[in-house]
């Protein structure tokens, strides 16, 4: 991922409504969501949802499928994975572990 990329994706992902969506998609996986249930679970305007969607999709980090008359949302598996590696392949002079978020007791590996 170059430099423009990234920042591209980051700033999709640097507006509260975005990143909500980002995030539940990420959530529901690779069935995805469609830009209505996205909009009702959201509580955001189907036409300011759609500029969202529109806005994810374009810096790579979601995908749209045509479905008949409605379209349906996933994550871009390629996208993140890009973004992440971006963002950690210096991390902490080659201790990635450092990076990662500690984790309490009472959390799972995926919480």
């Amino acid at each position: 991922m170059k430099l423009n990329d990234a920042v591209d994706a980051l700033g999709a992902l640097a507006q509260p409504a975005r990143l909500k969506a980002f995030r539940l998609l990420v959530k529901v996986g690779g069935e995805g969501m469609c830009a209505g249930d996205l909009s009702r679970k959201l509580s955001v305007p189907k036409p300011t949802m759609s500029f969202h969607l529109k806005e994810l999709t374009q810096a790579g980090l979601i995908i749209s499928e045509r479905n008949g008359r409605s379209i349906t949302y996933s994550i871009r598996k390629q996208g993140i994975q890009q973004l992440m590696t971006f963002l950690t392949k210096d991390c902490c002079q080659g201790n990635l572990e450092l990076c990662l978020p500690e984790r309490s007791e009472k959390e799972g590996c995926c919480s």
